[in-house]
Formats: structure tokens, sequence, C-alpha cells
């Protein structure tokens, strides 16, 4: 591996060592810097507590002294953020835990949140209300509190990359790429951190509450999200969301709770399923609950796919048809009135067919075309997901055999009932009213922890190795002895059967199941591009990455109904962006990391990684 990147001016020579210099504001002395931050950090925190608007026709009622509302919110807890992150700055006791990677670039990407988030706010309210004029003192005290505290922030000390040298022979294109990549170098400094110190060690019980802590954390960011009940107080918490985690990222607080995590692993994978099944209580109805149980069985067949994508590195553009086996096949057994067959079988035999039928299918599909590679396998995948719709489509008794009932589907599927547990009546636990979709949503859990089981037995074992050698370079793979059709019809073969899982679900949550939820592209998920993306965005090979992936992408389009036309172009650009910036996916195991950041990263922790 190499460990010191060549530099394209000067071949053979490592670039030069990084020299300090002053913030992108450069007139600013650090204390003054600091200073200045801290102070518009705490104007946030208070502006908080005033009113920002005279009526209450703005979503949330800004008008309340005293009791922070809607947006109100998301600024208070990034301006406590960036106060938390402008005391450790300082090196104030009791708050240098915060910045283990180092504080300043934690603390820009936080005043940054905020600034964005009340500047968002304050645009808003002078849209829908006719200008400025509506803003009551403390709309104007947060749009300048933030703007000084992102002035301080952008003034503070960064390490900057000395320019190297230009080579004389070089054309005038070539010097443009040069600034300009000395440009980015500099702009990118100033977001840069540390290495991040240790934790000290702890005692076990400790780490516990602090993996419980993060979980609760995660929890309420999720209800939240899913809880937004105007379109002004989801777009801020995207900024919110987005630039915050960005801010804690860089702080090295994900990194130290990553590590925790992985050092109780299996009790964190606990922990999470409690969490997860924790949320049908903090819901009053089953509005959100809906949303709950559909991103479980997106993020279900999302982690199936990764087992082809992530682990084996075969591209699957039809993945959604195997979903759709399974929901057609339960429906057919399951006692639907529509169904040609008549079958009525318990929970357990449908949930048995589904996989079933689902796990044929990938091996009839995958046997003769598995010996593809790349783009051939890809454009192979992709029509079967379309011969799969337009067969179900034409088995209508009309174009072909009576069996699906064409374009119409199989509807009417009733609730199951396990046990004489009725998922279609509403139950009382612990005084709490759980509804049908939450019934669905334990269930759902449920199968979730089986597909977690699966995905990391088989990845930590030695077929799942052999994966991970395919998806590296099959031609060697297959020079030191691996069986590599074999090893990718396995892989292929228990990730449709997952979905088929998933599907059997599906079909009864839906009540009906039709060609038109199987689609390979659509405004709304689940479908093919959609499945991929959630495994590329959320970090291929990994096991939490799919599942957040899958939640945000599900979450975010049925929030964004209210853009109409614009909204798949704003969803573009929102996901070439994340490519751009973090192109490993938001979570990302440490080898993908490195091959996408190779550049970035020092001498040591590439020897130490390929080690």
């Amino acid at each position: 591996m190499t460990t010191i990147s060549e530099n394209p001016q000067a071949p053979g020579k490592a670039p030069a060592a990084p020299a300090g210099g002053t913030g992108l504001i450069g007139f600013l002395p650090p204390k003054a810097a600091r200073a200045l931050t801290l102070t518009g950090a705490v104007l946030t925190v208070a502006s908080c507590f005033l009113s920002w608007t005279w009526t209450p026709a703005f979503p949330g009622d800004l008008t309340v002294y005293g009791y922070p509302g809607g947006l109100q919110l998301q600024v208070l807890v990034l301006g406590a953020l960036t106060t938390l992150f402008a005391l450790s700055s300082y090196g104030v006791k009791g708050t240098r835990w915060l910045t283990p990677a180092g504080a300043d670039a934690a603390l820009r990407l936080a005043a940054l949140a905020s600034f964005a988030t009340a500047w968002f706010t304050v645009g808003a309210i002078s849209v829908e209300l006719g200008g400025p004029i509506n803003l009551e003192p403390g709309g104007a005290v947060v749009a300048v509190a933030t703007l000084l505290g992102l002035v301080g922030a952008l003034g503070l000390p960064f390490t900057r990359p000395k320019l190297l040298p230009l080579d004389p022979e070089d054309t005038g294109w070539d010097r443009f790429k040069h600034r300009c990549g000395n440009g980015w170098a500099t702009f990118k400094a100033s977001f840069a951190t540390g290495p991040a110190r240790k934790l000290p060690s702890m005692h076990s019980s400790v780490e516990i509450l602090i993996i419980t802590g993060v979980l609760a954390v995660a929890l309420g960011i999720f209800t939240y999200g899913v809880g937004t009940e105007y379109d002004e107080l989801f777009l801020g918490f995207l900024i919110t969301t987005g630039l915050g985690f960005a801010a804690v990222s860089k702080s090295g607080l994900v990194q130290q709770a990553t590590s925790l995590t992985g050092k109780h692993q299996n009790l964190s994978i606990a922990g999470a399923f409690i969490a997860a099944a924790l949320f049908p209580f903090t819901q009053t109805d089953d509005q959100y609950a809906t949303l709950g149980v559909y991103i479980l069985i997106f993020a279900t067949v999302a982690l199936g796919l990764n087992i082809v994508v992530g682990l084996a590195g075969l591209l699957d553009l039809g993945y959604v048809a195997f979903l759709g086996v399974g929901a057609y096949a339960a429906a057919l057994v399951s006692g639907a009135p529509t169904s040609p067959f008549g079958l009525h079988l318990p929970f357990w035999a449908a949930v048995l067919v589904g996989a079933a039928a689902s796990l044929v299918f990938g091996v009839l599909i995958g046997a003769p075309t598995l010996r593809l590679r790349g783009d051939y396998l890809a454009i192979v995948t992709l029509g079967f997901g379309e011969i799969f719709r337009i067969a179900v489509n034409n088995t209508d008794g009309t174009s072909g055999p009576d069996i699906t009932n064409g374009s119409n589907g199989i509807a009417s599927i009733p609730n199951l009932n396990i046990f004489g547990f009725d998922f279609g009546a509403e139950h009382v636990i612990a005084g709490f009213t759980i509804g049908r979709f939450a019934n669905y949503f334990f269930l759902m859990l449920l199968i979730m922890a089986v597909v977690v089981l699966v995905f990391r037995r088989s990845g930590d074992s030695r077929i799942g190795r052999a994966w991970v050698a395919i998806r590296e370079d099959e031609t060697a793979a297959l020079a030191m002895g691996i069986n590599g059709f074999r090893v990718k019809l396995i892989a292929f073969a228990l990730g449709a059967s997952l979905a088929g899982l998933a599907g059997t679900v599906q079909a009864h949550v839906t009540y009906t199941v039709t060609p038109e939820q199987y689609l390979f592209a659509g405004p709304i998920p689940p479908n093919s591009a959609f499945l991929l993306a959630a495994v590329v965005l959320g970090g291929m090979g990994t096991m939490s990455g799919p599942l957040v992936g899958a939640a945000l992408l599900f979450l975010i389009p049925n929030k964004l109904q209210f853009m109409g036309e614009y909204q798949l172009l704003a969803f573009g650009v929102a996901l070439i962006l994340l490519m751009r910036f973090r192109p490993e996916g938001m979570i990302a195991d440490r080898r993908r990391q490195l091959e996408f950041h190779e550049k970035d990263e020092t001498p040591d922790a590439l020897a130490k990684a390929g080690a």
C-alpha cells in the first residue's frame, strides 16, 4: 500500500508538512474569535426564550416568551452545542471530553449549523408572513447572534497546508487545476481534525451507561423527525441533524461512541432493538407508527440487499422483484378472497412459502446469470425486475393464466392472527393502546432481528470472507481456490430469501399487492433504485449503515411530498452532495473509508490499517 501520496508537480517527493495559519477571516485574533463565538452562542440560547414573531400564523407558535417551541427548540439545541464546544475550545475544566479530536473544527460546524437553522427560520417567517417586519426582537437577536458566532468561528486558526511549487513546464490549465486544488485543500483544512484522543479507561458499567445514553438520544431524534407535523419544521430538522451530526463527528464523539459500541457489540445490538421497541409507546396514534413499520420493511430488505451488493459485490438492479415474489406468494396462500387457490395457511407456513418462493427464484435467476460480471450482471438483474412486474401484470386470466389477478392485484388480504393475537385489532399494553400498525411494527422488529442475526453470522463465517474476497478482486479469489460461482449463488439466494421474508409481512400490512408496488424507480420506496441507494449511502458491507440509509431514504421522500414535482430534484441534489463529501457512506467500515480517503490519511494510519 502506498503510504505517501506523490506530488504531481514534483514526482517522487512527499508533500510539504502543513503549517499553522489564521482563520478564514484573518483579521480576527484567536482570542477575539473565540470570545465572539462564545458570545454569539450564549445570545443564541437566550434568544430562544424570546418571541420571534408576533402572530401564531407561522407554524409552531413562536410568539411565547420563556417557552421555546417549533424551530426554536432546534436552534436552542444547536446554540447549547456551540456553547459547549466553545467552552471546550477555551479549555474549561469538565468540557474537554466533549472534543477528543479537537474543538475548533467542531466549533465551526456547530456555529454553521446554528446560523443555517436560525436564518432558515427567519427567512421562512419573512416569506410566509410578508417581510422581516413580522419579526419580534427575539428573531432579530437570533439572526445577529448566530451571524456573530459564525464570523467568530471562521476566524479561528486552522492548519493550512503549504502550497506546493509549480512545475515551470506545466500548462496554464495544469496551473489552474493546481491552484483550485490548493484552494480546496485550504478550505477543507478549516474543518479538519486531529487524531482523536483515547478515552480514559472506564468501568464497564459506565461504558454501558454511555451506550444507553447514545441509544436514547438516537431514539429521541428519530421520534422527533418522524413526528414533525409541518414542512418548515422538517426542513429545519434536516438542517439541524445534518450539520449537527457533522459537528459532533468532527469533535470525535462519534468515533468514541463507535469504539464503545464495538467493544460491547452484542449489548449494543440488543439495546438498539429495545430502543426501537419503545418507539410505538411514544406515539399517541397509528399515524407515525405507520411510517415506522414501512421503514422497518424497507430497512430489512435493504439489509438483505447488502449481502448481495455490500459483501459479495454483485450489482443487483432488480432486487425489489424478490420482495414482490414473497409478497405475492404469501398473499396467494393467506386466505385472500381474490386468490384463485383458496388456501388459508397459518402465518408460519405463509412465511415459509414466501421465503422459499423467493429462494427458488433467486437460484433460477442466479444460476444462468452469475457467470457475468459488472455491468452485464446489472443489466440482466434489471431485466428480471421488469419481467417480474410484466409477468404478474399479465397473469390475469386474459393475457395469461389466472394467478395474480393482473393489474388489480391480490386484494383484501386478511390480518394476521398468531396464537389468538389479532394484529388488526387494538391492544392495551401497560396502559398504552397499541394499534394495528404498531402490532406489525413489533412483528417486523422480530423479523429484522432474524435478518440481522443471519447477516452477522454469515458475514463472520468462512463464506462471508469468501464474499469479501470476491468483491475485492474476483480474479485473485478464483486463483486462491474459491469457487466463485457457488459463493455468488449462495449470496444471491440468501439475499432473495430475506427479501421474500419481509415481503410476506408487507402483503398483510398493505392489505393489497399490485405490480405497481415493485418498480425499478419511483417517487416513493421501496423500489430497486431506492434500495440500492440505501445500501450505498448508508455504508456497503456494514450492518447498521443500510438500516440508517433506509430509514432516511423512506422518511425524507414522505416528508418532502409538499415539494411536488421538485421533490426528486431536491432529493437528487442532496444525494449528489452526500456522495461528494462522504462517498464511503454515512456509516462505513474502516477499509472502505481508507479506500476513498487514502490521500487524506497519515502514513501511520495507513500502515496501521494495512496491517
